[in-house]
Formats: C-alpha cells, structure tokens, sequence
C-alpha cells in the first residue's frame, strides 16, 4: 500500500533574481508502507526542502503531494499533522521545555484535545507512560515531574521522539534528529529510533549526514543531489551497498 505519492514537486528560492535556486527538480517519489527510508545528500540538495514541503511548512511551486490518498498538497500544517509527525534536529523543538515529562506526553497523547494539564491525574496513562520511559532505557521513567529544560538533549530528543509516535502516524518524518547529539548518544537514540519503527511498524524518512546511519538503518536508501534523486535502492541493493561505492556517488 501507498502511503505517500510526490509527485512532479518543483521548489524555486528567489526565482528571477541573481540569487535564484532551483532546490526541487521535478521530484517523484513513492513510499509504501511499512519503508523505513535513510535520505542522504550534500547540503543543499533539498533533503530539508523536501521533508518540508511534504509537511507543509514550505510550499512548493508545483506538483502534488498525495498522502493516505489525499492530496494535500494545499492542506495546512494542522491538517497533515493528522497523519503525520516530525522530529526536529534541535531537540528542543519537540517538547516543551517549562512542562513536566508527564505534561509532555499528556499533550503528546491527547493531541487536539482540550485538557487541564495540572489536575490531569489518569493513572492508568501514567503506569502506561512509565512503561513506555521505561523501554527507552534512558532513565526518562525517574523524571516524570521535572521540567523537560533540565533533560540532556539525548533525553529530550528521545523523548521528543516518544511524543510523535504516541499517535502512530502513518509517516513519521525525521529530519536530522541525531545531528545535535553527541556520537554516542546519537547511536542510543537510533537504537530507540529502530525500536519503535519497528515495533509499531512505522512508515518513516529520515534525514541524516551520516553514510553508516543511512546504510545501517532502514530497507531503504535514497541519495538526493542538486535536487534530484540520484540513488533510490532497498532490500539486498541496499544491503550489498557499502561506504565506499555510496561515497563515490557523492562525487
């Protein structure tokens, strides 16, 4: 099944100036379920460009964009967001920081809904939360009642992540999640990324500067340069493909 359709997607910065940037060129790309895609490239590219287009904080100047089998290409942010989530590079993005780690994943969880965050008390969603902190193995489940500002950013983000699966979307889009973490955080928090898109089965991109990211994780691999898909491989191609032939592609 298709989860997500782009079509034709054309994205122009500062058209008819000396500074005009062709970033998208006629772009096509077909996501199924269940593809867990690693998104490599210079920068530059249109790596960003092209997450953000598909959720909607960037209009593109043509194309489509089907999602579910709904064209959103004219949706809002709000309304994509039914469908989807997005982990940020800062990990400061996903969370806010002068609420609780329990008011967090409140909010995360209830979504559109209306609550009142300081008598919110259900305690079958707290043993539930704990437990889902607890499988991160980050120590997350000791800090329900601190404030997210006084987590590291390896917590925060692993956190962040947390948040925007609670809803299982249909795609997950993670832009450069690992990029502000340290090298070996950054290695915890795509083990927790490979747990939880596994388990729940999640559609996902992922944006990532790193070429051992990008071929260790996923069944899929897509190389975008000079905004257009240079590389689209998975399954065997994918895993016959090693950090010298990808780098070579780069050149």
């Amino acid at each position: 099944m298709t989860v997500l359709q782009v079509k034709h997607l054309q994205k122009v910065f500062f058209p008819g100036t000396e500074n005009e940037r062709h970033v998208l060129k006629n772009i096509n790309l077909q996501v199924d379920q269940g593809d867990f895609i690693s998104v490599i490239g210079n920068n530059g590219a249109g790596k960003s460009t092209l997450l953000n287009a598909i959720a909607g904080t960037l209009k593109a100047d043509a194309g489509e964009i089907d999602l579910e089998k709904h064209n959103v290409s004219k949706k809002t942010v709000a309304y994509r967001s039914r469908y989807m989530s997005r982990v940020f590079q800062d990990p400061k993005m996903g969370t806010v920081g002068d609420l609780t780690v329990l008011q967090n994943l409140i909010l995360a969880k209830s979504h559109t809904q209306t609550i009142n965050l300081k008598w919110y008390q259900k305690k079958t969603d707290i043993v539930y939360f704990k437990a889902l902190l607890e499988s991160l193995n980050m120590g997350l489940e000791n800090f329900l009642g601190t404030q997210v500002k006084y987590l590291s950013g390896g917590q925060r983000q692993a956190l962040s992540l947390l948040m925007a699966t609670l809803s299982k979307p249909k795609l997950l889009l993670l832009d450069e999640h690992t990029a502000a973490l340290d090298p070996k955080t950054s290695q915890e928090v795509m083990k927790i990324t490979e747990k939880i898109v596994t388990k729940e089965k999640l559609t996902t991109m992922m944006i990532t500067h790193k070429m051992t990211d990008a071929l260790k994780y996923g069944n899929r691999l897509v190389m975008i340069q000079n905004g257009q898909i240079k590389l689209d491989v998975k399954g065997e191609a994918k895993k016959n493909l090693d950090a010298t032939q990808l780098l070579q592609k780069f050149e």
